[in-house]
């Protein structure tokens, strides 16, 4: 199958009602068809009403009309009958959508098409900070950007995954300047303890470091000359950096390796990256007139933005004391994502209360000349986890939780759920259904809620074995295996398209066919819940096609058919949860 992929059932009677309209009314001919799924046919049009009105007649006059003169050449339309104010109710041929599941089942890629080949697409997710542990915090940015990342990649698109981590900052000084003090403090993964990641320890060092900086000013003035030395790029300060950078690296890569994102280090790209095109980045600014002094600063006024005294939002592009901080780096990263990577699509995956910043940066990428109309930015914004409480998710002692710690509660649920309903399952098996679901489980508790809302962190309800959880689609995929184990198929077979649909089979069969268009839509809107709702509407449309209809006891040529139809259910729920970067168990 070529990348134009297979054309989408609901594409086609889209395409015939526009021909209709176009016939019927000559002089329009941009005109939505507005087709959607419907209960009470297989499709709907509602393109009649806002076209009388726009003509000056009646709804159901012009949509009786339009379904008169809606081509039926393809074999593809059985019917269209005029509802209500003029809604049109479509109904396809059995042979037509029996013709779909073939062809999506005979390609590799389910007849999805490449839509976004050509385009490079730069997503900057997860970003944690070196010598810091990666908590809560981080777990929504990482795995939506991973999520977002498959989808699009798998659409098409040369997807550069942006890992900025914090590694860079007057912090580092007083790190190393402690750690140089204090030699027998262990911080390197050979010398800890095998529970104990490299980043906990580094830590506590910074916490101590942070603790005597404030109180002993010899120390202080020790770290500060040593933030001096690491900025200079004097050798033994350097390599101390480069050292914890990469263990941290280490604890980052165990982290990534055990939820399955596809993030490596390759794909690490730390703030020091850009110093040394931080100058040219303001003197750039300045250039253009889009950056000005302010009392020894350089800072760009927003025009689009006023802060809580009317003013203009400042944007600092250099400190006084020509330092760089947050913004400078950004500000850097965003002309060499445009200049250097030539990036077609520009994604940041990061919380939503750093709105106002990323508002910022695009305003200037625009206002310099950088950002063009050809180029799409978007800030991929996100809501907060909460506990219990309705609160932002802690520790019993206040504390921010330990994003290993979080893995290892929704695991140790699942493990106890499966060991309880099968006593008798080997410890290995439990061990590895354990991890997948459990890690599937917090994946898909995320992925499943709209991005920009909060959710309450429930390892009871996002690890149950009904709903709308991933431990349900994990086990719905292990179930339709089963059957086709059971069958003994294990290549596409040959579908006989006259045999007649029963309603539970084109109900599948339709959402079956619905894949591509819905990833298409969550590479616009980039709402990974869009997919995880589908996979779970399809899991449920699956379940009520295997009640109503036997897939074993059925007599040829019914039997296979509905062969094809558990084959093409099993490979959409594994890519589907693939692209949520969920593990699709065979077995469970």
């Amino acid at each position: 199958m070529s990348s134009a992929g297979v054309v989408p059932l609901l594409g086609r009677v889209a395409a015939a009602v526009s021909e209709a309209i176009v016939r019927v009314r000559p002089e329009v001919t941009d005109a939505d068809p507005v087709v959607r799924r419907s209960d009470r046919a297989d499709f709907q049009s509602n393109a009649a009403l806002p076209l009388a009105k726009r003509f000056g007649m009646a709804p159901a006059q012009l949509g009786s009309e339009i379904a008169a003169d809606v081509e039926r050449s393809d074999n593809a339309i059985a019917d269209v009958q005029v509802s209500g104010p003029g809604f049109l109710n479509i109904t396809l041929t059995d042979s037509a959508i029996w013709e779909s599941v073939a062809a999506r089942l005979a390609d590799d890629r389910l007849g999805v098409p490449a839509t976004e080949e050509g385009r490079r697409v730069v997503i900057d997710y997860s970003a944690p900070n070196v010598a810091k542990e990666m908590h809560v915090g981080h777990l929504r940015t990482t795995i939506i950007g991973d999520s977002l990342a498959r989808v699009i990649g798998f659409l098409g698109a040369d997807v550069v995954r942006a890992n900025h981590l914090g590694d860079w900052g007057t912090q580092f000084g007083m790190l190393i300047q402690y750690i140089d003090e204090h030699p027998k403090s262990p911080w390197h993964t050979d010398e800890l303890d095998p529970n104990t990641s490299s980043v906990s320890a580094l830590d506590s060092l910074y916490k101590a470091a942070r603790a005597q900086f404030d109180a002993d000013e010899e120390f202080a003035d020790r770290a500060r000359t040593r933030v001096v030395a690491l900025q200079a790029g004097d050798p033994a300060t350097v390599a101390r950096w480069r050292e914890i950078v990469a263990e941290s690296e280490k604890a980052f890569g165990a982290i990534y390796n055990r939820l399955g994102v596809l993030l490596t280090p390759d794909d690490y790209v730390g703030e020091s990256f850009y110093n040394d095109q931080l100058a040219d980045t303001v003197t750039e600014l300045v250039d253009k007139g889009v950056a000005i002094d302010s009392d020894g600063a350089v800072v760009v006024l927003s025009e689009q933005a006023n802060g809580p005294d009317g003013k203009p939002t400042v944007l600092m592009a250099r400190k006084r004391d020509g330092g760089y901080g947050y913004d400078s780096t950004d500000l850097a990263t965003i002309r060499y994502r445009i200049s250097t990577l030539h990036a077609d699509r520009l994604l940041y995956v990061t919380d939503s209360r750093q709105a106002l910043h990323f508002q910022l940066i695009f305003e200037v990428a625009r206002r310099v000349g950088w950002l063009t109309e050809t180029i799409q930015v978007d800030h991929v914004a996100y809501g907060t986890i909460l506990g219990p409480d309705g609160r932002p998710f802690k520790t019993r002692a206040g504390g921010t939780v330990r994003l290993m710690d979080l893995l290892d509660e929704a695991v140790a649920r699942v493990r106890a759920v499966v060991a309880e309903k099968n006593p008798d399952l080997p410890s290995a098996e439990l061990d590895t259904i354990a991890e997948q679901a459990g890690i599937g489980a917090v994946k898909y508790a995320d992925l499943s809620t709209s991005r920009v809302k909060d959710y309450t962190f429930d390892p009871v309800r996002m690890t149950s074995l009904n709903g709308n959880t991933g431990v349900y689609l994990q086990y719905a995929h292990a179930r339709v295996r089963s059957i086709l184990r059971k069958v003994g198929s294990t290549t596409p077979p040959q579908i006989d398209t006259g045999v007649a649909l029963e309603p539970a089979e084109r109900e599948l069969s339709l959402m079956l066919d619905g894949y591509a268009d819905l990833l298409a839509e969550v590479a616009d809107s980039l709402e990974p819940h869009r997919l995880a709702g589908y996979l779970y509407e399809l899991a449920r449309s699956y379940t009520a096609f295997y009640d109503a209809c036997p897939v074993v006891a059925a007599q040829e040529p019914i039997r296979t058919n509905r062969i094809a139809l558990c084959q093409l259910t099993a490979r959409t729920l594994e890519l589907g949860l693939e692209q949520l970067g969920i593990a699709a168990p065979q077995r469970m």
